[in-house]
């Protein structure tokens, strides 16, 4: 691979536009070949503001004709799958939007294909690149708060009611709703931050708007893991606030931590202390600098400088996230 790392762009919806394609246009060391959307005239358009040289609207010329060394897909959920198989396939370094696929059983399949391949693939989760998260990761890597407790996240946005959100309503196409959205990467998150635990129990409860409207827009799930401490995550598509309101608490046995903002507090000769690192606190837009953190990690990977992230995490992520749906439909709890 030459030093410069050649990247195609598979989509170009929001988040291409507000994250990947402003990211990639400011590292050196990368060069944006080619954006591939089914949508021509948002692609040209977009190759224009970005000055990317070509499009296609086949993910299949774009691999063969485009000399990739990687590409990053971010087209509608239910074509994450076949979109990466294709990318390894080709032999091109992937870096996948969350989710992977729709499924247990389709993560299973991109993972035989990966195997099969030998080629690096990587699920954004850019939440983990965030300077606030992963200070607290330190902490807990570090058994500094002691044996965890529990993992408390929120995850709460703002879409009109009677706004319809295109394919993310969809079942079929976008595999859930606000709890797939939303939940899925605090669940992962907190699942990491606590080194990735089995799961035993799991009870949720889901609500929507109907309408039309096949997926939730809010939902609530809790989760026993085998070591002994709990999750619990709320999501919503419908909070009338003043703001977006994303937040992750830990409690440990000895300590406490807090991303949005960071904070960190230990139980010291009997009292709690702040202990937050000094400057560690997320500087600017978090959202674009952990797309930046995750981007330089992925770039180590294609260049064969890290190995890629393990995909069983990825699997394990599905199968607790189906046994969260299967809880809200059921109205039951789910022993994993």
């Amino acid at each position: 691979m030459s030093d410069s790392v050649r990247v195609g762009v598979i989509g170009a919806g929001a988040i291409a536009q507000v994250a990947h394609l402003v990211v990639l246009s400011k590292l050196e060391e990368v060069e944006i070949v080619a954006i591939c959307d089914s949508d021509v005239a948002k692609a040209q358009a977009l190759a224009r503001r970005f000055r990317v040289p070509d499009v296609y609207d086949d993910i299949e010329d774009l691999l063969q004709f485009s000399k990739l060394d990687a590409v990053v897909v971010c087209t509608p959920n239910h074509l994450h799958e076949v979109h990466v198989v294709s990318a390894l396939s080709a032999g091109v370094s992937t870096l996948c939007e969350r989710p992977l696929a729709l499924s247990a059983a389709g993560v299973e399949r991109v993972m035989a294909a990966q195997e099969a391949a030998n080629v690096p693939l990587m699920v954004g989760m850019n939440i983990r690149y965030r300077s606030d998260v992963q200070a607290v990761r330190s902490f807990l890597v570090g058994g500094e708060l002691g044996p965890l407790r529990s993992v408390r996240g929120y995850w709460h946005t703002f879409r009109p009611s009677g706004i319809p959100a295109g394919w993310r309503v969809r079942r079929a196409q976008s595999g859930g709703g606000a709890m797939f959205d939303l939940g899925l990467p605090l669940v992962d998150l907190a699942l990491w931050l606590a080194d990735c635990p089995a799961t035993k129990r799991v009870s949720a409860v889901f609500a929507g708007r109907g309408g039309g409207i096949e997926v939730e827009d809010m939902g609530s799930v809790f989760m026993q893991c085998a070591d002994g401490h709990s999750i619990f995550v709320d999501v919503s598509w419908r909070h009338v606030g003043p703001h977006e309101k994303l937040a992750v608490e830990i409690v440990g046995a000895n300590g406490s931590a807090a991303i949005a903002p960071l904070a960190v507090f230990k139980e010291m000769h009997g009292a709690p202390v702040n202990v937050t690192p000094p400057g560690d606190e997320v500087h600017g837009d978090p959202f674009s600098s952990s797309y930046r953190a995750e981007w330089e990690r992925f770039l180590q990977i294609a260049r064969g400088e890290s190995p890629a992230p393990g995909l069983a995490e990825q699997l394990m992520l599905h199968r607790v996230m189906e046994a969260i749906q299967n809880s809200a439909r059921s109205g039951r709890e789910v022993i994993l």
